[in-house]
């Protein structure tokens, strides 16, 4: 082959990863153009603090609930594709039944609902692009990169339609960029999986593997830190002094941050093992905390914020990456989901109630020093429990 066919090919688009790339692109979109402005939307109608509160705090339990039972169905019915569908459908009916609730009696039901529905998307997604990339899987993080362009975009844009229409603009953009999502997912491509032995079998092997547990304590240690760092940041920021500038500024850092992570990530993959990568993500994470504690100013913590990408996208990249290599054939959205669920679900919960806790009575600094001290305790239980060099390769 000439060189110049080696260069075609190797800038040639594989068209089966286009429909993932629009689905993390337009799923991300959606979120950022709803989720910021949800506790504004709901201060709107009038709820109080406590309401908010337990508004805010329903979807991560819901999440933890709902994520693994989503995976095991689509893995014991092998009908992936219909269940992403469903969810979908749900989530943009329930996300549209919000932008007319203007009570606790009304908004309470539908939140769960929107959990619930919302809880298998992205696990579902992940599982199904590990399966198409197969043995490239090392290449993940060029897709979910997506989901943060997705997210930079939308967001600005978001913000621009909320100050010229009001709240509920948000709720309407959510429904389109997820009926883009929708079309998409009819069109992603989906690798069914044998199981070789009744479902119920291999659901209770995975259960029992050594490897999950250890990973799924880890993930929650991990998920704890994430969920301070996502709820109470911009309080921080607000309680040093900074601005609404500083703090759009500081997201627009975080974002940023995760491209060039999520677009090298196959070389840390291919240097480090999705073990490695996850135990470095976690002690780069360490020291993001124990910087936030350290050093309570506005301008050092924004400066902190450069290390998101290697925190959260690192981390999320070699968990999705991880969760695959320990999943039984035909489990992986199971697996997913339970990663999914145990981080972004009841690590994100225990994280806000906990974190609020110890904002309140401790201050901003003591928390994320505690905080630190806890995720420190999971690398290093994760790096002595699970020291078998297999589950990495």
């Amino acid at each position: 082959m000439s060189t110049h066919a080696h260069a075609r090919a190797r800038w040639a688009v594989d068209r089966r990863f286009i429909a993932p790339k629009a689905y993390y692109f337009s799923y991300y979109a959606a979120m950022a153009g709803l989720m910021p402005f949800l506790v504004l939307y709901y201060r709107q109608v009038g709820l109080s603090g406590g309401q908010i509160g337990l508004l805010a705090g329903l979807p991560p339990f819901l999440t933890w609930l709902a994520a693994p039972l989503w995976g095991a169905l689509a893995d014991a019915t092998q009908r992936h594709r219909q269940l992403m569908v469903v969810a979908n459908v749900g989530t943009i009916a329930a996300v549209l039944g919000l932008a007319q609730a203007q009570s606790l009696l009304w908004l309470l039901p539908l939140v769960m609902v929107y959990a619930v529905f919302n809880a298998p998307l992205m696990p579902l997604v992940d599982n199904s692009v590990m399966a198409l990339l197969g043995e490239r899987s090392a290449d993940y993080g060029k897709q979910r990169l997506w989901g943060a362009v997705g997210w930079g975009v939308a967001g600005g844009i978001a913000g621009l339609l909320v100050d010229r229409l009001g709240i509920s603009a948000s709720f309407f953009a959510f429904a389109l960029w997820m009926t883009v999502g929708l079309v998409v997912a009819l069109r992603l491509p989906i690798s069914h999986a044998a199981i070789g032995q009744p479902f119920w079998v291999g659901l209770a092997g995975l259960l029992r593997d050594r490897r999950l547990v250890v990973f799924l304590i880890t993930m929650l240690m991990a998920g704890i830190g994430m969920s301070t760092v996502n709820s109470f940041l911009f309080l921080y920021l607000e309680d040093l002094g900074a601005g609404a500038s500083l703090m759009g500024l500081s997201l627009t850092i975080a974002t940023l941050s995760e491209l060039p992570v999520f677009f090298f990530s196959g070389l840390l993959l291919q240097r480090w093992g999705a073990r490695g990568m996850l135990l470095l993500s976690l002690t780069v994470f360490v020291l993001r905390l124990a910087i936030y504690a350290a050093f309570p100013l506005a301008e050092i913590v924004l400066a902190a914020n450069l290390l998101h990408g290697l925190t959260f996208s690192a981390s999320w990249v070699a968990g999705v990456t991880y969760a695959n290599q320990i999943a039984p054939p035909g489990l992986g959205a199971t697996a997913q989901g339970l990663f999914s669920g145990v981080m972004m679900g009841l690590g994100a919960a225990l994280g806000a109630l906990a974190g609020g806790l110890l904002y309140e009575t401790a201050g901003p600094s003591a928390m994320y020093g505690v905080v630190a001290v806890c995720v420190a305790a999971g690398v290093l239980f994760f790096a002595l429990a699970e020291r078998r060099p297999a589950q990495a390769s």
